[in-house]
């Protein structure tokens, strides 16, 4: 899955004391920039996000989408750094005047891994593992709209809908194409990207090649190698010692002190869409009722823990809606800090004394920290928090597959991904038929305006609703060897393309 709910990622970046912002491909204090780039050199990248396995349909998480996700695989088109979606393996693709039917032509000469050649037999089999039963795919739902898919000749695909659906080519980049005949996905691969898999050393490396094979550019260097870091000091250590040139998401405020100002390093700060989450299980008692999820959110000071964790950086944003997505509206008024509300409005629902939860806890910071802070912030309005820490499996298992939980700490990666409380049998249980049906219509939409204003609705009941209490949005901090060049700054939906890495 490309969201860190299924269950396996770190946060994102902690704090940052003074750095720049935008393309990580400028150079740093004058004379500090890279030098002439190194073909050769293998880009060496640390990371708190190893994969729980291979195959992005099989929960494989927020690090097999970071590691392959425009490396190893590619979908018929491309969400850019920036939020762009371009044409990849489709060379263009036409739409019927009822919006029906979208007709792709794919781009020619370009193989797999394996060395075979890709045909519309193999988008198609991509397309429906995505959908599949059995599929855990974050975007699986978003491609519901799909009646079928067809293969006309090698070099067309064709996908009927049963309804319109405006986003339907921003979800196919989300799509990996894989060879239809490929075994094995949750331990190799075989994609179409500029890089294969070398080997993964789980619990420590997971290296890709370069794919000499490849149908476009080739990669600005030889190859990269992910380390695997459970622990954030050990990460920032590893590139104070060169053992990697890059971490893809700092997570340390007070490590930043370190790289910001020394010549030997460039700080940047990119564009998250990354929400932490109070997740409450809204099928469940308390949570089944908006005003006790109303009264948690407003007893529980989100400007106070992310400034004690992100050190000023980062934002409040009261919903699931981060400022780059179009309808975005700023509804941290909805619900307000303010005890003295909170204590109302459990008396309201019943609950004069609070009442006692669990909450299920990632092992991985920030979480044990925002625990610990929600459970003190809770205390003073008679609500006991036992907080339960688990590991990224057992959230997977527990909290998304079985849900098995009360409420639950976690982060979502994922821009545009509002719609998911459209959906009642998300892990989180929100169920209101109204919001449903704006979401669906907005799907629907002829024009992206009308799709934007339905969502812009959809999102202020959600948010009235308090369906989650979403705490902050994280800033993106990426630090880098200052020979680095080319690197992606904002990791949306935590994707980390290698190929334009120079290091000079």
């Amino acid at each position: 899955m490309t969201s860190k709910f299924a269950g396996v990622a770190a946060a994102l970046a902690l704090a940052l004391a003074a750095c720049g912002s935008g393309n990580a491909g400028g150079s740093g204090a004058p004379g500090q920039g890279p030098g002439a780039p190194d073909a050769g050199a293998v880009i060496e990248i640390g990371s708190l996000y190893e994969p729980q396995n291979l195959d992005n349909t099989a929960g494989g998480g927020q690090g097999v989408t970071e590691a392959f996700n425009g490396n190893v695989y590619e979908g018929l088109f491309k969400l850019t750094d920036d939020g762009k979606v371009e044409p990849l393996l489709a060379e263009g693709h036409e739409v019927s005047p009822d919006g029906l039917t979208y007709t792709f032509k794919l781009r020619k000469g370009v193989k797999f891994h394996s060395g075979k050649a890709l045909t519309a037999a193999d988008v198609k089999s991509s397309i429906e593992r995505v959908i599949a039963d059995g599929s855990q795919s974050a975007r699986k739902s978003s491609l519901e709209a799909i009646k079928s898919v067809a293969a006309p000749d090698d070099g067309t695909v064709v996908v009927k809908l049963k309804s319109r659906s405006i986003s339907l080519v921003y979800n196919l980049s989300y799509v990996w194409i894989v060879n239809a005949a490929a075994k094995d996905l949750a331990t190799g691969e075989d994609g179409t990207g500029p890089y294969q898999l070398g080997s993964w050393k789980r619990g420590s490396t997971l290296s890709l090649e370069r794919f000499p094979g490849y149908w476009g550019t080739p990669p600005a260097n030889n190859g990269a190698v992910f380390h695997y870091f459970t622990d954030a000091a050990a990460l920032n250590n590893a590139l104070l010692t060169n053992a990697v040139d890059v971490v893809t998401s700092e997570q340390s405020p007070d490590a930043l002190a370190q790289f910001t100002g020394n010549p030997d390093y460039k700080v940047s700060e990119g564009h998250s869409t990354t929400k932490l989450l109070l997740a409450f299980n809204d099928r469940k008692p308390p949570f089944d009722k908006p005003l006790v999820r109303k009264a948690v959110s407003s007893a529980i000071d989100d400007a106070k823990l992310l400034q004690s964790i992100w050190a000023g950086h980062g934002s409040v944003i009261g919903s699931m809606v981060p400022p780059t997505d179009p309808w975005y509206e700023d509804l941290t008024k909805v619900n307000p800090y303010d005890v003295e509300l909170a204590k109302r409005q459990l008396a309201e629902a019943g609950y004069p004394k609070g009442f006692r939860f669990t909450l299920e806890t990632p092992n991985y910071d920030p979480h044990p920290t925002a625990a610990t802070f929600i459970k003190s912030e809770l205390a003073k309005v008679g609500i006991t928090v036992d907080v339960h820490v688990i590991t990224a499996d057992q959230w997977y298992s527990k909290v998304y597959k079985d849900r098995d939980f009360a409420a639950t700490l976690q982060e979502h990666v994922n821009d545009r991904d509002v719609v998911w409380y459209g959906d009642p049998d998300f892990y989180w249980g929100y169920d209101n038929k109204q919001v449903t049906e704006w979401i669906e219509q907005a799907e629907q939409a002829r024009t992206e305006q009308e799709q934007t204003d339905l969502l812009k609705k959809a999102n202020r009941q959600i948010a009235e609703d308090a369906a989650s209490d979403w705490i902050y949005l994280y800033p993106q901090i990426v630090v880098a060897s200052s020979k680095l060049s080319g690197y992606p700054v904002n990791g949306l939906n935590s994707q980390f393309y290698v190929y334009g890495i120079k290091k000079g």
